[in-house]
C-alpha cells in the first residue's frame, strides 16, 4: 500500500523547463543589424538579452545561421553605452505574413572585444539591481 501511495503523490513546485547558461532580463533594446559585408544599417528592437545572447524583432526575415554584426543601444539611469557584437541567428519563429508585424529570432554572441564585453557585464548587472 505505500508503494501505491508513493507512485500517486502529486508533486508541486515549478519545473525548470528552460536550462539556460546565463540569466536573462526582458529589455526594450534600440539596435542596429548589419549584413556580414555590407555598411547598411537596419533598425530592430530587442526584447530580452543575456550575457550569451538577445532575443529581437526583424523587420526582415532572416536566416538561421546567418551572421550579423550588431550594435546595442544600452543606457541604464543617466549613462548609456553602444556596444558591437558579432553574432549568429540560432532560432527565427514563423512569419504569420502581412500585417502581423516583425520577424523574431534568437541570436547568439559569437564575438565581443573586451572592453564591450565589459560595458555589457555591467549593464546585465544593473539590470539584476533593479
Amino acid at each position: 500500500m505505500e508503494t501505491e501511495e508513493k507512485k500517486t503523490k502529486s508533486r508541486k513546485g515549478m519545473a525548470n523547463l528552460e536550462k539556460r547558461r546565463y540569466p536573462r532580463f526582458n529589455v526594450d533594446l534600440p539596435i542596429e543589424y548589419f549584413q556580414i559585408n555590407s555598411s547598411v544599417g537596419h533598425p530592430g528592437r530587442g526584447l530580452s538579452i543575456s550575457e550569451g545572447g538577445l532575443l529581437i524583432y526583424f523587420p526582415e526575415e532572416i536566416e538561421v545561421s546567418q551572421y550579423l554584426r550588431l550594435k546595442l543601444f544600452l543606457s541604464l539611469g543617466s549613462e548609456s553605452n553602444t556596444i558591437e557584437v558579432l553574432a549568429e541567428v540560432v532560432w527565427r519563429d514563423i512569419h504569420l505574413g502581412q500585417g502581423w508585424g516583425d520577424y523574431r529570432c534568437g541570436v547568439k554572441f559569437i564575438d565581443i572585444p573586451p572592453d564591450d564585453s565589459a560595458k555589457l557585464k555591467n549593464f546585465l548587472g544593473g539590470l539584476s539591481k533593479s
